[in-house]
Parts: structure tokens; sequence; C-alpha cells
């Protein structure tokens, strides 16, 4: 590990030169860069921050390990931070008072990737973090990291970080044997009898550098508490090797801590499995070994592989679990709203607004009639549209409750159109679906008869089970306030309309196609997804498309007017936010909403929120539930909305350049590190460039 952690890359003062993880991370950084080994600290700094927002980087006991690969970064490096007043990386137990910085270039060789592996495994060890916190001086730390000190913290008066008593004892030197790449290792040990319990394990998170190891070392350590036998399969950076089948078969239980799609999942097939996020294994092992031999005893198995790779983690609580299971369902349902939407506008684009009162292609068709053609690709857009609200709640069932979930789900849905109870119908049946599979299966039922329960004995309950609810219990009462709702939208006019598209504008722009963001476009395409939507659903369809290229669009211009408040990496960016935004691809602005939350995302709503509100204001409508220029042509004054989607991109780059330009850098913040700054081993004299707006 000689080179990836040297002296010069360790700061033992850490809160002398940063304020926050996003300081913390420059000031890290910074050490990387002086070393030759960043070329571009902006740009590397914005993939570390888009790696954050991903998923927090902060560990139970005190560590936070930001990390990421980056185009920018030469060689596999390791910079390492300590502070005494601690920065918030969004664990669970608090700040963080070890920090390391990992960085691997996009292209790292699975050597250099083994060894950081290794040390992802050495902070499981708490000697090695103790002594870590007891360390003088930089050249202690580096070498207490590279495994060529021994970790001997006496306890002291003075410095700035108390030395934790413990065990006297070298530190084991995370250095790699020749067969150190495969962490497949057995983990456990056997007693002289057979073990009571077997549990094979596959962990993965985006990048494969840090948490993957840890989440498996942690899985290791309960495992041996607990007297269960675990072998891990980390599918890392480093490569991976598959689990022996040998192991599942004779398995009793499986533990999935992943934040990426497990490869090879079909495996697990019919086993007891525990499916969760990798940091839930780093912080709370022995619970996830709990509930899988819970669930064991149960009789809790798998059907099979599922699309949805994540159903909620349970530690996220009850309001993050069910946001995960409306956006299983959303994700699944956009694919035919755009499908049937853009077809059934095709089709009134060709045949104008009546076709959807010609008769059945099938009985009426002629090969050379521009209205039979119109009219066929609105028939197969209507067939695409009616699957909207039984695909909603089918994957909804299907998050919460995974394959099993899907037959209730598809009839409660089926059931919530029949009523006219609409999405709020469909969105109710996923939920209840979900429900009702999981309480199924927490009933213990012999052995005998557990074969036949995911294929039989589940779908038959819970179908039944759904379907006269939905039809005798709560089937009215939803159908009455989705007509409800139906009718408020219709009646609304003037100064109302003109507040919900401000609204819808601010809810597209402020997660950009996250959560919020499909909320609305969800709100927007129900209210179209008829054969003959109202003026109004229209307008709120058309609102919201105008709203959601606003964002890409407008931090394309700002790149353009005004670059030097961007890195290379934005200005980069900013070219191709130019096609995403005028594709309605929201997405296209996250990049600079990752590196400059507090000044992107207010701007971005503020604009979205003035398109919002002068698509409605203007009477622009919108028959199909896609955005971007290739629509303009089926909008209703589309020179008034093109209006509004420009004033809306002018506020919203006005904003960015103003906050930009007002931003002051951290005192002592060398040029090279400014936006738009020249790298003094780039420059030359004279050709030096300023931040100022």
């Amino acid at each position: 590990m000689s080179d990836l952690i040297t002296a010069d890359l360790v700061d033992l003062d850490l809160d002398r030169s940063a304020d926050g993880k996003e300081g913390a991370a420059r000031a890290l950084a910074g050490r990387m860069a002086a070393a030759g080994r960043v070329t571009d600290l902006d740009g590397f700094l914005a993939d570390v921050a888009a790696r954050e927002a991903q998923m927090p980087t902060g560990l139970d006991g005190g560590i936070g390990i930001p990390h990421c690969r980056s185009a920018h970064v030469t060689e596999p490096t390791l910079a390492f931070g300590r502070s005494t007043r601690g920065i918030d990386f969004g664990a669970a137990d608090g700040p963080a008072d070890l920090v390391f910085l990992i960085a691997a270039p996009a292209g790292a060789d699975d050597a250099h990737l083994t060894i950081l592996s290794a040390l992802a495994r050495q902070l499981m060890n708490t000697a090695f973090t103790d002594a870590l916190r007891a360390a003088r001086d930089a050249g202690t730390a580096a070498a207490l990291i590279r495994g060529e000190a021994p970790a001997e913290a006496p306890a002291r008066e003075e410095g700035p970080v108390e030395a934790p008593a413990r065990e006297e004892g070298p530190v084991e030197a995370p250095a790699v044997s020749a067969g150190a790449g495969s962490e497949e290792d057995a983990g456990s040990q056997e007693d002289a009898g057979a073990p009571v319990f077997r549990v094979v394990a596959v962990t993965s998170c985006p990048t494969g550098i840090a948490h993957t190891y840890m989440a498996a070392e942690a899985l290791r350590n309960a495992a041996r508490d607990a007297g269960v036998d675990l072998v891990v399969e980390t599918q890392g950076s480093a490569g991976f090797t598959r689990l022996d089948p040998a192991l599942i078969e004779a398995a009793d239980g499986v533990i999935l801590a992943h934040d990426v799609a497990v490869r090879d999942k079909a495996r697990f097939a019919g086993k007891p499995t525990v499916d969760t996020g990798v940091k839930a294994a780093v912080n709370r092992p022995a619970e996830l070994i709990a509930e899988v031999r819970a669930k064991a005893a149960r009789g809790e198995v798998t059907a099979g592989t599922t699309p949805v790779e994540r159903t909620g983690d349970p530690a996220e609580g009850y309001g993050g679990r069910l946001r995960t299971w409306l956006m299983s369902g959303v994700s699944y349902m956009v694919p035919f709203v755009a499908a049937g939407g853009l077809l059934i506008a095709l089709g009134f684009a060709i045949g104008g607004y009546e076709i959807n009162k010609a008769p059945s292609v099938m009985d009426h068709f002629l090969w050379t009639q521009a209205d039979s053609w119109a009219a066929l690709l609105f028939q197969i857009g209507n067939v695409a549209f009616a699957f909207l609200v039984p695909v909603l709640a089918g994957y909804i069932a299907y998050g919460m409750a995974d394959r099993p979930g899907l037959v209730p789900g598809f009839v409660g849905g089926s059931v919530a159109l029949t009523i006219e109870a609409g999405f709020l119908g469909g969105l109710a049946a996923g939920l209840l679906s979900g429900a009702v599979v999981l309480a199924i299966q927490r009933v213990r039922i012999p052995a005998a008869l557990r074969g036949i329960m995911p294929v039989v004995v589940i779908p038959l309950i819970s179908a039944a089970v759904v379907g006269f609810l939905m039809f005798v219990v709560i089937g009215k009462p939803i159908a009455s306030a989705q007509k409800a709702m139906t009718d408020w939208l219709g009646g609304l006019s003037g100064t109302n309309a003109v507040l919900l598209g401000a609204l819808l504008g601010l809810m597209m722009c402020f997660d950009l196609g996250g959560p919020v963001n499909k909320v609305a476009y969800t709100f927007a395409t129900a209210g179209i997804a008829v054969a003959d939507p109202s003026d109004s659903a229209m307008k709120i369809m058309a609102a919201v498309m105008a709203a959601g290229m606003v964002p890409p669009l407008a931090m394309a211009l700002a790149t353009t007017v005004r670059g030097r408040l961007f890195n290379a990496a934005e200005r980069e960016n900013g070219k191709a936010a130019w096609v995403l935004g005028a594709s309605f691809i929201s997405e296209g602005a996250i990049p600079f909403a990752a590196a400059d939350p507090l000044r992107v995302i207010p701007a971005s709503m503020a604009g979205g929120a003035l398109t919002g509100a002068l698509s409605m204001a203007f009477d622009a409508t919108l028959r199909a539930p896609h955005g971007g220029a290739f629509v303009v042509p089926l909008i209703g004054n589309p020179l008034l909305y093109l209006v509004a989607v420009a004033a809306g991109v002018c506020v919203t780059t006005a904003l960015v350049v103003l906050l930009k330009g007002l931003r002051t850098p951290a005192p002592g913040t060398p040029e090279a590190e400014r936006p738009g700054g020249t790298r003094a081993a780039a420059g030359t004299p004279g050709e030096k460039q300023t931040a100022t707006a």
C-alpha cells in the first residue's frame, strides 16, 4: 500500500482546513491534486458529490469514507483526515472523526482495488481505528494504514485527539497475498459438530471499493459471534468468484446486501432471503442474521428472480419503504404511459381529435387511407393505456411482497378500472395487495405445503381477499374521491389554475427525476389516461412537461453565457444538457445539482414554477404524456408554450449565474481550485482567470 498513501496525504487537523463534508473532501482532494494524483480538482469533487448523492458514506463508529471512480484520477490514491469536532457523513450514530477519501481511476487495475478493499475490511477492526485516533503525526498514521507500524496508542494528556484505551498488539496490515482477491473464503468457524445454521451472502455497492468489503467483514464477524456458518461473495471492483453451487444448495438462508443488481440472482431462488441495502450489513449485521434465521423458521422462501431488486430496507422506516414501493409501481408504469400516450398523440396528429370516434380497425382499415393509420395508432395507444392502473398496482405489490404480490396487484388494479376508481384505486389496490401477501407469508405452514404456496395458495387467497375488498368495501369511496378530484380539476380556471401550475413546476424541479418529480408527472398523466381527457387535464400535462425542460436547458445556457463560473467537467455536461433538456430529460441537470445543490435546486424551482404558471395562464394544452421539442406540433398554443419555457429557462439561468457569482472561495483556496481557474501546472503567468460574475 506504500504507493497509495504517504504522509503528505494525511491531515490530522481537518477542522482547521475544512467545514462540513464538502470541505473535508476538498481539503483531502487538494492534497491529492498537489501530489499530482488528481488532474482536475473540481471535476473529481463533482464525481465524489455524485457518489455521495447515491448513498451517504458515513459509517457507525465515527468513520466517513467518501469515494468514487473518476476519470480525473491518475492512480489509486487514499487520503486520511482526522477531526476533533466531527463531520457529518450521514451515519446513524453521528458525525465521523476519521475520514478516508478513496480515489480510483476509471480503469483502475484489480491489484490496487484489492488493496483498497483490504483497507475497507480493516475499518471494521476497532484496534486499527483506535490506533489512528491516537496517532501523533502524519507519518505514523500513514504507516499504520500501510500496515508498516504497530498500533501503539499510549494515553496522553495533550494533543488534539485523546488516545482510546485498548489492548496492546500490532494492527493487522491490510496487505494482500497472492490469493487475497477472492473474498469468498468461508468466513466462519465450524465446530466439532455440524453448524447450527448455514448462510450464504452477497455484498455489492455502486463503486465496489469500500462498502462491499466492509459489509462482508461485518457479516462475517456477526456470524462468528452468533455461531452461524457464513460464506460471502463480494461483487466488487476487484472482480468476484461465484459461490460454489454446493454451498448455495446446502445453505439454510441467504443475505443479499446490495445497492446495485445482484449478478446471477436466480441462484438463490427457493431459499429464505433477506434483501437489503449494503449499509444495513455494515451497521446492523447481527439483525440481518437474526432476520434470515426467523424467515427460515417460518418457511418463507423466494419464488425466483424479480425485476424489483430492492424492496425497501426495514431500517429506512415506513416512510422510506412506502416511497420505494410507490416508485417501483411508477417506474414500471412510465413506459406504458410513454408508449400509449405517444401513439394516441400521433393518432390525433394524423387524423385530428375526432379520431377517437373512428370504428375498430378490425372492421374497417384501408392501407392507403391516412385516417385508418391514425385510428390504428390511436387504438393501439388506448390498449397500452389500459394497462396503466393494473401495472401500477401490480408492481407496487411486487415491490412490497416480490413475485407473489403480482397476481393480487394486477387483479386489484383491474378492479379499480372496472369501478372507475382510477389511479387512486390503483395505489390503494397495490398497497393492499402487498400487505395481504405479507400477512399470508407470516403464517406458519407445514413443510409439505410450502412448495405450492407461491404458485397456488398465495395467489388464490390474496386475489380473492383483494377483489372482495376493492369491490365491496373500499372501492366505492375511492371512486367517489377520484370523481371529486376530476371534477375539481375540470373547474379550475384563472388564479387557481396558475397556482396549480406553479406548484407542479416546483415539484418537477425539486429533485430532477426523483420521487417528488414523479408524483407531479403521475398526477398529470392520470388526467389524460382516458379516451377523452378534459381540457384542464391537458393544461396540467402541458405545464408539467414545460417545467421539466427548464433545469437542463438553464444549466446548458448558464455554462454557455458564463462558462468561467463552472469547471471543465460542468461545461462539458452543459453541452449534453442542451439535448437532454430539449428531449424532456430533467436528469440532465443532476450533475450540476449534485455539485452545488444550494444554488442549482432553488434556481431551478423558481424557473420551473414560473414556467408552470405561465403555461396554465396561456391555456397551453398537451395530449401526449411526454415533453420536448418533438411534441411541440401537438401542443395547443405552441408559441406561448415556448415563451413559458424560455421565460423559466432565463430566470433559472440568471439566478444560477447570480448565486454562483456571489460565491466566495474559502480563504487560502488556490486559484487552480476555483471555478474557471487555471491549473498552476498547466497555465502561464498572466493567464489566470477569476470567478467573478
